[in-house]
C-alpha cells in the first residue's frame, strides 16, 4: 500500500466527491491501486483556491467508470474522509510540504511533478501534512475555547499524544472536528431558525448534525452536516422536519409538529440558512438520504409531547 496526494477542484468537470468518490483517468491506475486500503491527503491547486490540502480519506476500491473509457473511480472507504481543522499550504516557510517537490537546495520544484493530479506521498509527508491540518490537541484547544483551564487540562497534566492514524480513526476525535468545522461553516448561527446564541462564556449553543448519520454510512464532511440548536437537532434526527428537493425549503412533519411550535422554531421564510461559502451548502443526496429514510417515519409509533 501507498499513500498519495489527490488533487480536487470544487468545480471539477469530474464526477468527483471527496468523500464518496475520485474521478482519475487511467495514466493514474497504477498508483490508485496501489493505495487501495490506505489514506490519501486531498489538495487543492493554487489557481483552483486558497485551500491547498484540505482533507483526508482513505481509498476502499477501484472501479472502472461506468460508460466512460478510459476512466476509473476510486471509491472513498466510509466513514473515513475528515477534512482538516486549518488547510495546509503546499509551501510553508519557503519550503514545499512534498518532499517529491523539493529541489536538492530546498527551493520548491516548478512544473513537472507540480501538476500530477495524483502523487506518491511518503510516510513522514504524510504525518506531517495532517499534524499541522488535525493537530493532535485538537480535543484539548476545543476544550478551552471557552474555558481557559477545563478541568482535564489541570496544571501539569499532560494531553496524551496518539498516532496519526489512531487519531484519524478515533470518533470522539473526529466528532470534534466535524464540530469545529460545520459549526464554523454556518457562522455559529443555526441553519433553521436562523439565531445565533451563545451562554455567558461566549460558548455558542448551535450543535453539529450529521444528515446521514456515520452509522448509516454518513461522513465527517461539512456537505453532511447542519448546524443546528438542540431542539432542532432532536427533531430533525427524529424525522419530525428535514430540507426538501430544493435544498433549502424546510419541511415540517406538521401531523407531528404543532403550528405554534413551527412559528416559534424556524425561520419566517421556512427556508434554510446557507453557509458563506457554497463548497460548504449540504449536498443533495444527503439530503435526499434524510428525506427517505428518516422524515416522518422514525417516529411513526411514538407520541410526541410539545408540553
Amino acid at each position: 500500500m501507498v499513500k498519495l496526494v489527490l488533487m480536487h477542484k470544487a468545480d471539477s468537470i469530474y464526477e468527483d466527491e471527496p468523500d464518496v468518490v475520485y474521478d482519475f483517468p487511467r495514466s493514474y491506475l497504477n498508483a490508485v491501486r496501489e493505495a487501495v486500503g490506505d489514506w490519501i491527503v486531498y489538495y487543492e491547486p493554487v489557481k483552483a483556491g486558497p485551500r491547498g490540502y484540505f482533507a483526508v480519506a482513505k481509498i476502499d476500491r477501484v472501479i472502472p467508470k461506468p460508460r466512460v473509457e478510459g476512466r476509473f473511480l476510486a471509491m472513498i472507504a466510509p466513514g473515513s474522509f475528515l477534512p482538516f481543522d486549518r488547510e495546509v499550504p503546499r509551501i510553508l516557510k519557503g519550503r514545499p510540504m512534498e518532499a517529491a517537490l523539493t529541489e536538492p537546495d530546498g527551493t520548491p520544484k516548478k512544473g513537472g511533478a507540480v501538476q500530477l493530479a495524483v502523487r506518491r506521498l511518503p510516510e513522514a509527508d504524510f504525518a506531517r501534512i495532517v499534524d499541522l491540518g488535525l493537530p493532535q490537541e485538537l480535543e484539548q484547544i476545543e476544550a478551552a475555547r471557552y474555558d481557559p483551564q477545563p478541568a482535564e487540562l489541570a496544571e501539569g497534566a499532560e494531553p496524551f499524544r496518539r498516532p496519526v492514524l489512531e487519531r484519524l480513526t478515533r470518533r470522539p476525535y473526529r466528532d470534534v472536528a466535524f464540530r469545529r468545522k460545520v459549526r464554523d461553516a454556518y457562522g455559529y448561527r443555526c441553519a433553521m431558525s436562523g439565531l445565533m446564541l451563545r451562554n455567558g462564556g461566549g460558548r455558542p449553543e448551535v450543535q453539529a448534525a450529521h444528515i446521514r448519520p456515520v452509522e448509516n454510512q454518513g461522513s465527517d464532511s461539512v456537505r453532511n452536516g447542519l448546524s443546528l440548536s438542540g431542539t432542532l437537532h432532536w427533531m430533525f434526527d427524529r424525522g419530525l422536519i428535514s430540507v426538501a428537493d430544493d435544498c433549502e425549503t424546510i419541511l415540517v412533519s406538521h401531523n407531528k409538529v404543532p403550528g405554534e411550535v413551527v412559528g416559534r422554531l424556524l425561520v419566517p421564510d421556512g427556508k434554510l440558512v446557507r453557509p458563506a461559502d457554497p463548497r460548504n451548502a449540504p449536498h443533495p443526496e444527503n439530503l435526499r438520504w434524510h428525506r427517505e429514510n428518516v422524515f416522518g417515519r422514525a417516529l411513526s409509533e411514538e407520541p410526541v409531547s410539545w408540553v
